[in-house]
């Protein structure tokens, strides 16, 4: 059994204390972090060879940030950054392999405010973003593409989904690159998993502490490529670490695949 992890840390580094607990409660083989918000010179690797996994990452300073973690094997890195533009310097894309898995860790932009230049930018890095996802599915090896896609793909996945309508998160546009990904053949795990279950991986925090549960969004997803469907077992949020002390306004999400 191969348990995959997604979890957007929002600050590597800051979130440091809730990463390394996670690590240490989770059964996950394969971590994807998003968001790590630090240059590659100051990535935590230490600390995340002490917990028993091995690194690879693409930083950047004060924003972004991604990062693919293995235990028991080094991710062989295959990829940094989407093909398309040679002028994006946003570190939002890596692909490692991982034993005998792809695995594609990405952050999608989030285009607030909208409609604007975040919004377009946002639409142009889906585009891309697209064309090489169906270059991995015509490539045929077992392959899994994760992360917070900044895509909240159904009104399923928002607990108010009406206090999402002028976010982009929730535009027609980015749910229908995203639907453009299933129509590819890719396979939305979590939503396989749990066919008519509101469940959530964001939360706003709260002015009076805590989070707002009211604001729960679906937007970190693990899509799978057809070749895995059968070896899907499981898939799942880990909820409680976003009432941990000061934690990431994300938790992680999780799929369990045969081997």
């Amino acid at each position: 059994m191969t348990t995959l992890a997604t979890f957007n840390v929002n600050g590597v580094n800051g979130r440091l204390p809730v990463l390394l607990r996670w690590l240490a409660e989770t059964e996950s083989d394969v971590v994807c972090l998003q968001e790590l918000k630090t240059s590659d010179e100051k990535f935590p690797e230490a600390a995340i060879t002490e917990a028993g996994f091995h690194s690879i990452w693409h930083g950047q300073k004060s924003y972004n940030g991604v990062a693919i973690l293995a235990r028991g094997t080094a991710p062989i890195e295959r990829r940094r950054g989407l093909p398309g533009d040679p002028d994006d310097t946003h570190s939002r894309y890596l692909e490692a392999q991982v034993g005998d898995l792809i695995v594609g860790c990405l952050y999608l932009p989030n285009g607030n405010p909208a409609p604007g230049p975040k919004f377009e930018y946002k639409m142009r890095w889906f585009e891309r973003l697209l064309d090489h996802a169906r270059a991995l599915l015509a490539a045929g090896a077992p392959t899994v593409l994760c992360g917070d896609f900044n895509v909240v793909p159904a009104d399923i996945d928002a607990v108010v989904p009406g206090r999402w309508v002028w976010d982009a998160v929730m535009f027609p546009e980015a749910r229908t690159a995203y639907a453009r990904l299933l129509e590819q053949g890719w396979i939305d795990a979590l939503r396989v998993i749990h066919p008519d279950k509101g469940i959530y991986t964001y939360w706003n925090f709260s002015y009076r502490g805590g989070y707002d549960r009211s604001s729960g969004l679906r937007m970190d997803h693990v899509l799978i490529s057809p070749s895995l469907r059968g070896s899907l077992r499981d898939a799942g949020v880990d909820v409680e670490t976003r009432g941990w002390d000061k934690p990431s306004d994300h938790a992680p999400a999780w799929v369990e695949l045969t081997a």
